[in-house]
Order: structure tokens, then C-alpha cells, then sequence
């Protein structure tokens, strides 16, 4: 992959962690983090357990990332359906920076919770009963497959690598970036309504999304008119 899209990756998903996830996922580490975790643990206990929890979602995020990616090099017979895919992604990045800003709605519709399905409640509830270390990362999981716009952003973008590993990677980048601000927020309950990060992190996020959304978007076009464009062509 070029070197401006992993960056951009990181970029992205470090600095809408702060915003979006946290509003989006902060409730179920909130819960899990008062419920699950005893006052009585040691720091480095307790520290374990949130870092297996966000292993958990960055497992199911790179299994999703392995299968999106495989079943974008399916589906790609040509480059036209390649740069039309390109095209897709770049114009969700831009919906979802301007979600982020609150110019738009994008993220709210198109995220609907399952967390009303009765498989999911009696897994959630056995899971966070748990005190068990292996209970954090399997709760991890779950949340990982909980519908999320961002999410299906950097999986559409995973589809568009037409590789199951490099979509494997995307992911994994994806899942890595946003370990900082969730590890933060289950060790910290209080750390990001005490300051005004938040916002900070959301404002600058939008723009960065929508600066990438635009990028991927004019990769697309390019991808469909210059025939010397290739979606994994390294120019580091």
C-alpha cells in the first residue's frame, strides 16, 4: 500500500477514536470497566484486562478485514469496478467526516445497534459476569461485531485492496490506532469528561477524514481513466 494511505489509516482512526468510538463504544467499556474490573486489582491487572479487551476487537476487526479483502479480489474483475469501489470509500469518508462535525447525520443512520438481539444480550451478560482474563478478550470480540459506520468505512477500504491480507492489515492498522483512546477511557473513566479532548479530537478528525475521503475518491477516478494506476502499487 502507498505510504500517504497507511498514514492516513492511522490518522484517521487515531484521532476519531477520541470522538466517535468513545461515544459509540464508550458505554459498554464504562460498563465492563465498573462491573468487571475489582477496585481491589492491582495496576497492572487491571491494565491486562482492557489491553486483552481491545485485542479482542482488533481480532474480530482483522477477521473482517481478511474476509473483505478476499471478497473484494472476487469481485474485481476489471479496473472500472476497482475505481468505482474507490470511488465509494472516498465519498463514505467524506460522509463521515462530515458526521464527525455534526454537519450531518451519516454515522447515526447508518449505525444500527444489535445489541437488542437475544444471542447478543445472553452472550454480554454471561461474558460480563465473567471475571475471567479470556472474558475481557471475548467481550472484545463481541463489541467488534457491533455495527459501526467507521468500521464499515476502513472495511470497504480493506475490500478495495483486493487482497485478503493487505485488507487483514488495513484493519489491523484500523484496530491498532484506536487502542490509545479506549485503553485510556476504560483505566480512566473520568479522563475525557474532564477535559474538553474530546471535541478537540473530533473537530480535528473531520477534517482529516474528509481530506483522505477526497484523496481516495480522486484515486478512483484516476484508477478508472490512467491505466498505469494500481490499487497496491507501492510508492514508499
Amino acid at each position: 500500500m502507498e505510504t500517504v494511505s497507511i498514514v492516513s489509516i492511522i490518522t484517521i482512526a487515531f484521532l476519531g477514536s477520541f470522538g466517535h468510538c468513545i461515544g459509540m463504544c464508550g458505554g459498554i467499556v464504562v460498563a465492563y470497566s465498573s462491573t468487571k474490573v475489582k477496585s481491589g486489582w492491582s495496576k497492572q491487572l487491571q491494565a491486562l484486562s482492557h489491553v486483552l479487551y481491545s485485542f479482542g476487537r482488533i481480532t474480530t476487526y482483522v477477521i473482517l478485514g481478511f474476509i473483505f479483502g478476499y471478497v473484494g479480489g472476487v469481485v474485481t474483475f476489471d479496473k472500472t469496478t476497482s475505481g468505482i469501489l474507490l470511488l465509494v470509500t472516498g465519498t463514505l469518508m467524506i460522509l463521515v467526516g462530515l458526521s464527525l462535525s455534526g454537519k450531518i447525520k451519516f454515522l447515526t443512520n447508518l449505525e444500527h445497534s444489535v445489541s437488542k438481539s437475544p444471542i447478543y444480550q445472553k452472550t454480554f451478560r454471561s461474558l460480563i459476569s465473567s471475571n475471567s482474563l479470556t472474558s475481557f478478550y471475548l467481550l472484545g470480540m463481541l463489541n467488534g461485531l457491533l455495527p459501526c459506520g467507521f468500521v464499515y468505512v476502513f472495511a470497504i477500504t480493506a475490500a478495495s485492496t483486493g487482497n485478503a491480507l493487505w485488507g487483514g492489515f488495513v484493519m489491523l492498522l484500523f484496530g491498532l490506532s484506536t487502542l490509545p483512546a479506549m485503553f485510556s477511557l476504560g483505566f480512566f473513566i473520568s479522563i475525557f469528561k474532564q477535559t474538553s479532548l474530546r471535541n478537540v479530537m473530533i473537530k480535528i478528525a473531520s477534517l482529516v477524514v474528509i481530506a483522505f475521503g477526497i484523496y481516495v475518491a480522486y484515486r478512483g477516478y484516476r484508477y478508472l481513466y490512467d491505466p498505469t494506476m494500481s490499487i497496491l502499487s507501492c510508492h514508499i
